[in-house]
């Protein structure tokens, strides 16, 4: 299902976000305020979720970005259309956008997609649970391809993903528990490799320069 949410006929941003609005734009000389335009229509949907539960941008909210700006809203939306990062349509809750880029392919996000589903419910991607709590999204590569696969939910990645992982990750999410920390779900620290032996335990066996073996 997608997300009923009623598309709102006016927005404006709260006074702190207002004043992040402004000093975004003081970032950048006079006439180059459109430089700013990817901050703040991060912070309107960043608002928007904080507010009604569902990070997305509305066609108002880019309209007022338009207008602070002082640009046509044409060009705010051909930046909201042109980046993946922000929705144009309600989310839910939880945003769980998995990478099927090769590296992820190659190590198993096909069953990390269907266990998404699996746990929520959801057919298709661009769906959002019959909960609300859940909207599922394919994405290209999310740039973590050491730890593939990888699960993003709002702003986190969870790497070293699998279905069980991601189930036990979804069911936690359900039951109200917060995120865990963001990073391995395997064990493994950052990028280290995943038996977590980080230096020889034995000779290489390279022979020494000038020597008879």
């Amino acid at each position: 299902m997608s997300s009923t949410q009623a598309e709102p006929t006016s927005f404006a941003f709260t006074e702190a976000n207002m004043k992040l609005v402004e000093k975004a734009i003081k970032k950048y000389p006079e006439g180059r305020q459109m430089s700013a335009v990817k901050t703040l229509l991060d912070l309107a949907q960043r608002q928007m979720g904080a507010q009604s539960g569902a990070a997305w941008l509305p066609r108002a909210a880019m309209d007022k970005v338009a207008e602070i700006l002082g640009v046509a809203p044409i060009r705010v939306y051909e930046v909201a259309t042109f980046y993946s990062m922000f929705n144009l349509e309600p989310v839910g809750k939880y945003h769980l956008q998995v990478c099927t880029t090769t590296p992820c392919w190659l190590r198993g996000s096909d069953d990390v997609v269907a266990a998404c589903k699996k746990a929520t419910g959801i057919q298709a991607f661009g769906e959002t649970s019959e909960d609300g709590l859940f909207t599922l999204k394919e994405v290209e590569c999310l740039g973590a391809c050491v730890n593939a696969p990888i699960l993003q939910v709002n702003d986190d990645y969870f790497e070293d993903m699998d279905a069980a992982r991601t189930e036990a990750l979804i069911a936690d999410l359900k039951a109200g528990k917060p995120l865990p920390p963001a990073g391995s779900l395997g064990g493994r620290k950052s990028s280290a490799p995943a038996p977590g032996q980080t230096t020889l335990i034995s000779a290489p066996g390279i022979s020494a320069p000038g020597s008879s073996e």
